[in-house]
C-alpha cells in the first residue's frame, strides 16, 4: 500500500498545473486500482500461507495419529491372537483334566464297589467258617463227653443220638468239603448201623464205642484244623485286599485332588485370559473406528487443502492477468496520448519559450535546492545509491541539457521507484524467510520430539526385554535344579525300593518260620501221651521268646510296609508337584521368550525408525543453517532497512516536492503571460 502511495505521489506532480486533465485522472485511477489489486494479492497470500501451514500441521498430526493407531491395532491383534491360543490350550487342559478326574472317580467308585463286594463275601464266608468251627468244636466236645468210659446203655444210646445229630448238622454245613462230608456221612451211617445192631443184640460193647469215638474225634480234629486254616487264609486275603484297596484309593484320591486343583487354576487362567481378550477386542474395535475416522478426516483435509490451493492459484493467476491488463493499458495511454494531451490541456506552444526563459533562474534555484537535499540525505543515510543519484543529477545540471528540471525529476522518480521495488522485494524476502524459518523450526522440533519419543520407547522396551531375559534365565536355572532334584529323588526311590524288595521277603520268611516253629512246639507240648519226661518248663520259656520274636517280626514287617507305602506316596506326590511346576515354568519360559523376541524385533524396527528420523533431522538442520545464513546473517536487520528506506523515500519525495514547487511557479507565470498576450491581441 505504501509503495503504491509513493508511486502515485511521484506521478501526481503533473496534475498541479492541469486539474482538468482527464488523462492524468485516468492514470491516477489505474494506479489506485493497481495498488488495490496488489494489496488484495498480499492479503490473499497471507491468508493462504496461514491456511497452508494449518493444512500441513493438521496433516502431520493426522499422519502421526494414523501411524500410532496402526501400531496399536497390530499390538492388539497380537494380544488377541496370543489370548486365543492360550484359551485353546486352557480349554484343552480343562477338557483333559475333566476327563482324567471323571476317569479316576469312576475307577475309585468301581474299586470301592469291588471292595464292598469283597468285604461282603468275606463277611459271609467268615461267618460260615466260624459257624463250622463252632459246630466242629461242639461235636468234638459231645463225642469226648458222651462216648467216654462208664456210660450206661441208655446214656450211650442218647450220646450216639446226639453225635449223630451233630454230625448230620456238620454234613449239612456248606463249609465242609465234599470229601469231608463223605467221611462224616460214613461215620454217621456206621454209627447208626452199629446202634441198630447193638439194640438187636443187647448192650453195646464199650470197646466198639471207644473205637468209633476215636475215629470221629480224629476226623473232627482234622476238619477243625482245615476250617481254622481256611479262616486264616480268608482273613489274610481280606487284609491284602483291604491294603491294596487303600493304596489304590489313596493314589486315586491324590490324583483327583491334584487334578481338581490344576483344573481350578486352569479355569481361573481361562477366565482371566478371556477377560483380557474381550478387553483387547473392545480396544481393537475402538482403535479401528478411530483409525477409520482419522483416515477419512485426512482425505477430507487433503481434498479441502487441494481445493483451496487450486482456488488460490486461479485467483493469483486472475489477479496477475488483471495487473498485466492494467499495466498494458497504462503504458498504451502514456505512450499514445502524450501529444494529444499536451495540445488539449497544456500551455500554448508560443508561450513556452517565453516562460522557460523567464523562469530559468527559478528553475536553477529549485534544482540546486533538490540536489542539496538529495546530497544531504545520501550523507545522512550513508547510501551509495543516493550518492550515485547525486552524481547523475550534477551531471544533468552541468551538461546544459534543454530541460534539466524534467530530467532531474525523472532521476528522482526513478530512484523512488527503485527504492519501492527494493522495499517490495525485501518484504517478499522477509515473508519468505519468516515462513521458511518458522516451518523449519517446527519441523526441527517435530523431528526432535520424534527422536525423544522413539528413544524413550526403545529404552522402555530394552529394559522390559532385559527383565524378561533375566526371568527366563532364572526359570531355566530353576528347571535345571528341578530336573536334578527329580533325578536324585528317582535314584533314592530306586535304592529304597531295592532295599524294600530285599528286606520284605526276608521278614516274611522269618515271620513264617517263627509261626511254624510255634505251631510245632505248641502241638507237641500240648500232647498228654508222651512216652518220656519232656521239658515242659523250658519249652514254655522258648515259646514265650518265640512269641515275643513273632510280635517283633510282625511289627517290623508292618513298619517296613508302612514306610515303603509312605515313601511311595511322598515320591509320587513330590514327582507330581515337580511335573506341574516344570510344566508351568516351561510354559512361562516359552511365553516370556516369545515376548522378549517380539520386543527385540520391535526395538530393531524402532531403531531403524530412529535412524531415519535422525537422518531427516540432519537434513532439516542443514537446510536450517542455509536459511539462517541467507535470512539472518546480514549486517542490517529488516526493521533497520525498512526505516532507512522510508527515510530515503521521504527525503526524495521532499526533494521532488521542491522541484514540483518550482514547476508550479513556472506554470503560474506562464498562465499570466498567456492572459497578457491574449489581452494584447484583443
Amino acid at each position: 500500500m505504501k509503495c503504491g502511495a509513493f508511486i502515485l505521489a511521484v506521478l501526481a506532480f503533473t496534475a498541479h498545473g492541469a486539474e482538468t486533465n482527464p488523462i492524468a485522472k485516468v492514470l491516477d485511477m489505474i494506479s489506485d486500482l493497481q495498488t488495490k489489486v496488489i494489496g488484495e494479492g498480499h492479503e490473499a497470500q497471507k491468508i493462504y500461507t496461514e491456511f497452508a501451514e494449518m493444512c500441513e500441521d493438521t496433516s502431520q498430526g493426522l499422519h502421526n495419529e494414523i501411524k500410532v493407531g496402526k501400531g496399536q491395532i497390530a499390538e492388539l491383534e497380537g494380544t488377541i491372537e496370543k489370548a486365543a491360543a492360550d484359551i485353546t490350550v486352557f480349554e484343552e487342559t480343562i477338557s483333559d483334566l475333566a476327563g482324567k478326574i471323571a476317569s479316576d472317580e469312576a475307577d475309585l467308585k468301581k474299586a470301592t464297589e469291588i471292595r464292598e463286594k469283597e468285604h461282603a463275601d468275606f463277611s459271609v464266608e467268615q461267618k460260615e467258617l466260624l459257624g463250622t468251627i463252632s459246630t466242629i468244636e461242639r461235636a468234638v466236645g459231645i463225642v469226648e463227653k458222651e462216648m467216654g468210659g462208664g456210660a450206661s446203655f441208655a446214656q450211650a444210646s442218647n450220646a450216639q443220638t446226639a453225635v449223630t445229630q451233630a454230625l448230620t448238622a456238620m454234613v449239612d454245613a456248606q463249609a465242609i468239603s465234599a470229601g469231608d462230608s463223605s467221611r462224616l456221612m460214613s461215620l454217621v451211617q456206621s454209627s447208626t448201623d452199629d446202634s441198630e445192631e447193638d439194640e438187636s443184640l443187647g448192650a453195646p460193647d464199650p470197646a466198639a464205642y471207644k473205637s468209633q469215638s476215636g475215629g470221629i474225634v480224629e476226623t473232627l480234629d482234622g476238619l477243625l484244623e482245615k476250617a481254622e486254616k481256611s479262616l486264616e487264609d480268608v482273613r489274610k486275603q481280606e487284609t491284602a485286599s483291604l491294603q491294596s484297596y487303600e493304596m489304590q484309593k489313596q493314589s486315586l484320591t491324590d490324583k483327583i485332588k491334584f487334578a481338581k486343583k490344576e483344573l481350578a487354576e486352569a479355569k481361573k487362567s481361562l477366565a482371566s485370559t478371556s477377560e483380557a481378550k474381550a478387553g483387547a477386542e473392545g480396544d481393537l474395535t475402538n482403535t479401528k473406528k478411530d483409525l477409520a475416522e482419522d483416515i477419512k478426516e485426512l482425505e477430507q483435509l487433503h481434498h479441502e487443502c487441494l481445493t483451496k490451493a487450486t482456488s488460490f492459484e486461479e485467483e493469483t493467476k486472475s489477479r496477475g492477468e488483471e495487473l498485466k491488463a492494467l499495466a498494458q493499458a497504462k503504458k498504451i495511454i502514456q505512450e499514445s496520448t502524450g501529444g494529444a494531451a499536451g495540445q488539449s490541456y497544456d500551455l500554448n506552444q508560443e508561450s513556452v519559450s517565453f516562460v522557460q526563459v523567464k523562469a530559468h533562474t527559478k528553475e536553477a534555484s529549485s534544482s540546486a535546492q533538490a540536489l542539496n537535499m538529495v546530497r544531504h540525505l545520501a550523507m545522512e543515510q550513508r547510501s551509495q545509491a543516493l550518492v550515485q543519484l547525486v552524481s547523475k543529477i550534477e551531471s544533468v545540471m552541468n551538461a546544459g541539457v534543454r530541460d534539466p528540471f524534467a530530467k532531474v525529476k525523472d532521476l528522482i522518480k526513478g530512484m523512488i521507484e527503485k527504492l519501492l521495488d527494493e522495499a517490495e522485494a525485501d518484504a517478499t524476502k522477509k515473508a519468505y524467510c519468516d515462513k521458511e524459518m518458522s516451518e523449519t523450526e517446527t519441523n526441527k522440533e517435530d523431528k526432535e520430539a520424534d527422536i525423544e519419543k522413539l528413544t524413550t520407547q526403545i529404552d522402555v522396551m530394552s529394559a522390559e526385554s532385559k527383565k524378561l531375559k533375566g526371568e527366563v534365565a532364572t526359570l531355566q536355572k530353576e528347571l535345571a535344579a528341578l530336573s536334578r532334584m527329580q533325578a536324585e529323588m528317582d535314584k533314592i526311590r530306586m535304592e529304597e525300593k531295592t532295599i524294600y524288595d530285599k528286606n520284605k521277603p526276608e521278614m516274611e520268611k522269618g515271620l513264617e518260620g517263627i509261626k511254624l516253629a510255634l505251631k510245632v512246639l505248641r502241638e507237641y507240648y500240648a500232647k498228654d501221651d508222651k512216652d518220656h519226661s519232656s521239658g515242659d518248663g523250658a519249652a514254655s520259656g522258648i515259646i514265650g521268646l518265640l512269641e515275643v520274636t513273632e510280635s517283633d517280626f510282625s511289627k517290623g514287617l508292618a513298619e517296613l510296609v508302612a514306610e515303603e507305602e509312605a515313601a511311595v506316596s511322598e515320591y509320587e506326590t513330590t514327582s507330581k508337584e515337580n511335573e506341574l511346576a516344570k510344566a508351568a515354568k516351561e510354559q512361562d519360559v516359552k511365553y516370556k521368550t516369545k515376548s522378549y523376541v517380539g520386543l527385540d524385533k520391535s526395538i530393531a524396527e524402532l531403531k531403524a525408525d530412529l535412524s531415519g528420523v535422525k537422518e531427516e533431522l540432519a537434513a532439516v538442520m542443514e537446510y536450517f543453517a542455509t536459511i539462517k545464513k541467507e535470512c539472518i546473517a546480514k549486517p542490517e536487520s529488516y526493521e533497520s532497512r525498512v526505516k532507512r528506506r522510508e527515510q530515503e523515500i521521504a527525503g526524495l519525495k521532499e526533494a521532488l516536492s521542491t522541484l514540483e514547487g518550482g514547476a508550479a511557479v513556472l506554470l503560474q507565470s506562464g498562465a499570466t503571460h498567456r492572459r497578457t498576450l491574449r489581452g494584447a491581441v484583443a
